[in-house]
């Protein structure tokens, strides 16, 4: 169970988007963003993930059932530390999801999109 969902600071340009949840702690999620308009999407995760702390990102089709979203070796997008990788899949919704940390959790998840 979540504690909080975290607004999205969303961007847009002429072929670009920009989204940024900042705030992120242990147990909170991201609120859901709509961005099947920009295929070619590039994720960074970074800041304090604390003792267990991770973020996955997931995505959904109907705003309800979430699934982990993977880069483009399969594997699923969940950091136990900073990255950044390329998402495979173009849901309707995205999200980051944060398990486990403590107190000291902060962390912050960019989006940047592009049209093709």
């Amino acid at each position: 169970m979540t504690d909080a969902v975290r607004a999205a600071s969303v961007t847009y340009t002429k072929d670009t988007v920009f989204v940024v949840w900042t705030g992120l702690d242990a147990d909170d999620s991201g609120s859901p963003v709509e961005l099947q308009g920009f295929p070619d999407r590039t994720v960074t995760i970074e800041g304090t993930f604390s003792v267990g702390g991770s973020c996955t990102m997931q995505g959904s089709n109907d705003g309800t059932n979430y699934y982990s979203l993977t880069d483009p070796q399969g594997n699923a997008i969940t950091k136990t530390a900073g990255g950044i990788e390329l998402i495979t899949e173009n849901p309707k919704y995205i999200r980051p999801l944060v398990t486990a940390g403590d107190g000291s959790t902060a962390i912050q998840v960019r989006v940047h999109g592009i049209r093709k």
